[in-house]
């Protein structure tokens, strides 16, 4: 029996099988073949409206009731309203479901094998790959990266493999290590000095020795490799660059090219947006004759945060981007030491008071910086109302920034630091303590008491419970009556009572007895400080070099 398709208009019943029928299907034949497809076919919405006009047979409902579902396309995505679906016979639908495996029906009624639509990042091709011919994207000239995707990063172009790559980047970091472990246990005047350290003497040896051995000429079999090389891959590939000059320089060159690559990976990862504003953050500064590494994010501005390493001048605290601009900038750079008024000085150590609101441009840079070393730091650009102790260590090129401390001009709670910071390359040789016994000693001349502001930084809180333990027992050990209170201590160091008793309950030096708190002195403890007083002999302030007054309205 000829198949039978019913009309979208027809509301005859579809199990109808008359000769009518046969000359329906001749008819609608002898039309365009676009009427003919859409007469053969059925749309979802008019199966709908035949199936409301008159009742389907069962066999009819259990094809729609199949079909209800949206029909899925082999991307995942359902057909639109005027897609159009074939509708066999019911006969011949009632033989294919007869024909049919049991476990397809369920497969056909459970929705959890229907087709998925696929995910965007699933279906998606970024269509990433190295441009260089023949490369496979595997590897990173650095040596740090599984891939790569550009020319700059690619070790094929670069006339290298990923794994010479590798090694190529675990000998740069040992080179790296020594170096910087040699100049921590160098001096660091001696660093400053103008003479070349010994070991600087014997590397320029080496290096001139390695220059040498260098032949010169490059030999004939050379200049054929490198122009068979360069007829075959053009410019797709590097030039060979052996034996146009030294191992030295040549190693200098791919640490360069190195160094480039991972830059400009960093800032392709950051224009794509998958570097997050916690990792877009200075990790170094040239500072002086130093390179630091930074722990915290500071709010430079955008432009200079992206760049990874920042040069600042360590007389004018002005940021540049390059090495270049920072060159140019110290050889017209006028400064030699912090602005303001020198109000201490004995041998090599200076403190300079420097109001924020005369000297806001150099204050606003000094808190920039700061920010690098300290986590708890939140001024940096409403400064007017403090002001600045810098101190600094001189030699022949100028007055080097140790560190500072900054202090409200008019403080109601007391406070005698807002902020203090030791540089790192001057940490833990006594600076900070001296720094803080400064602050106090300001706080005796103005005949306060006075206290740190909170909360303190890590750092910053071993320090000043250091410098409060030195003083107390320094107090102890010079103390000859019998009777002593916390309000005299108070008033003979200008301390906060509040930070002497949470630094005597740290030594066990005070007790609760008879209803009396007592203050133990303690000479197991007076002796270790002296022991070690003398073996360390560290770095103090001498109230008589300070040349200074409160300022007025304090």
């Amino acid at each position: 029996m000829p198949r039978r398709k019913r009309n979208a208009g027809s509301s005859s019943d579809a199990t109808g099988d008359s000769d009518d029928s046969g000359e329906h299907e001749k008819t609608d034949s002898s039309q365009s073949d676009g009427n003919t497809r859409a007469n053969t076919r059925l749309t979802r919405a008019s199966l709908r409206l035949s199936q409301s006009s008159q009742e389907a047979p069962p066999d009819i409902k259990h094809v729609v009731d199949r079909d209800e579902s949206p029909p899925r396309t082999p991307t995942g995505n359902a057909q639109s309203s005027e897609s159009d679906i074939d509708v066999s016979s019911p006969s011949a639908s009632h033989d294919e479901s007869q024909n049919k495996d049991p476990s397809q029906k369920d497969s056909d009624s459970d929705p959890s094998h229907r087709p998925k639509r696929r995910r965007f990042h699933e279906s998606y091709n970024f269509n990433m790959k190295c441009p260089t011919p023949g490369c496979n994207s595997l590897g990173h000239l650095t040596g740090k990266h599984e891939r790569h995707f550009s020319i700059s990063g690619c070790p094929l172009y670069h006339n290298l493999s990923a794994d010479e790559c590798k090694v190529k980047a675990i000998d740069r970091d040992k080179q790296d290590d020594e170096r910087s472990q040699n100049q921590t246990e160098e001096s660091r005047h001696a660093t400053r000095h103008q003479a070349a350290t010994p070991r600087q003497v014997r590397y320029k040896e080496k290096v001139v020795e390695m220059r040498r051995k260098r032949d010169s000429p490059v030999s004939k079999e050379q200049k054929e490799k490198n122009m068979e090389h360069r007829q075959s891959h053009g410019t797709t590939r590097e030039p060979l660059l052996e034996n146009i000059t030294s191992e030295y320089d040549l190693e200098l060159f791919r640490k360069a090219q190195a160094r480039a690559s991972d830059d400009l990976a960093q800032e392709k990862l950051r224009l794509q947006g998958q570097i997050t504003e916690g990792s877009n953050m200075i990790k170094t500064i040239v500072f002086g004759r130093y390179e630091l590494d930074t722990w915290y994010h500071s709010p430079y501005p955008e432009e200079y945060a992206r760049l990874g390493r920042l040069y600042v001048c360590e007389f004018c605290l002005k940021y540049m981007k390059s090495q270049t601009i920072l060159r140019r900038h110290m050889a017209k750079c006028v400064w030699k030491h912090p602005p303001g008024d020198e109000v201490y000085r004995k041998g090599a150590i200076s403190v300079f008071e420097v109001d924020g609101k005369k000297n806001k441009i150099y204050c606003q840079n000094l808190c920039l910086l700061a920010k690098l070393f300290l986590d708890h730091k939140t001024l940096y650009y409403d400064v007017e109302p403090f002001l600045f102790y810098v101190m600094t260590e001189a030699d022949n090129t100028g007055c080097h920034l140790v560190g500072y401390f900054s202090k409200e001009k008019n403080s109601f709670l007391n406070y005698n630091v807002s902020c203090i910071l030791t540089m790192p390359q001057y940490m833990r040789q006594g600076y900070g303590k001296m720094l803080i016994d400064f602050s106090y000693l300001l706080s005796k001349v103005e005949e306060k008491v006075g206290s740190p502001e909170r909360p303190l930084s890590d750092l910053g809180l071993i320090s000043y419970r250091s410098y409060w333990k030195e003083v107390l027992l320094r107090y102890m050990n010079n103390f000859q009556g019998k009777e002593i209170s916390i309000k005299e201590i108070s008033q003979e160091t200008a301390v906060n009572p509040v930070d002497i008793v949470s630094t005597l309950q740290s030594l066990q030096m005070l007790k609760y007895w008879k209803g009396k708190h007592l203050v133990l002195k303690r000479q197991d403890l007076i002796d270790d400080w002296k022991s070690k007083e003398t073996k360390r002999g560290s770095k103090t302030i001498d109230p008589s070099s300070l040349k200074w007054s409160p300022p007025k309205g304090t």
